[in-house]
């Protein structure tokens, strides 16, 4: 019998209450995928030492800035080595992240202002991830066939 393979979620989307306000992105597209396929949740965040409730933070200046100005890129930093770590050790080659996200957004992210507007970027996690070859499909684009 042949496994299935391993795809990393962001655990926010599953309903896992680790967003930076507590509270969860839950998506009804996800939800179908953990019963059909083999995922492994993750929070970069949560794994980087940051526990939900948390400032919310945005890129700036390739750093990770908190809205109360505090310099959380060593956080950021571990969790995505971490999240790599965990792909690595399952052979994982796509991951679902959530979009937007200082750790996880792909194509586009807050531009640090706290203001809501959007830049073409993505989060450290996501960086990360393309840069050892795993595929990251954004939450907006995420869609089941």
């Amino acid at each position: 019998m042949k496994s299935k393979k391993k795809i990393l979620v962001s655990a926010c989307l599953a309903g896992v209450n680790c967003k930076y306000n507590g509270r969860n992105n839950e998506n009804s597209e996800v939800l179908k995928l953990l019963e059909k396929e083999d995922v492994i949740l993750v929070c970069p965040e949560q794994l980087g030492g940051l526990p939900p409730p948390r400032p919310c933070a945005e890129i700036k200046d390739n750093k990770v800035i908190t809205n109360e100005n505090r310099d959380v890129t060593c956080e950021y930093m571990k969790g995505a080595k971490e999240t790599l770590n965990i792909a690595k050790k399952y052979h994982v080659k796509k991951a679902i992240l959530k979009s937007k996200s200082p750790s996880c957004g792909k194509g586009t992210i807050y531009d640090g202002t706290f203001s809501g507007k959007l830049i073409d970027g993505n989060g450290i996690t996501t960086s990360l991830l393309l840069q050892n070859h795993i595929e990251v499909i954004s939450s907006d684009e995420f869609q089941m066939s």
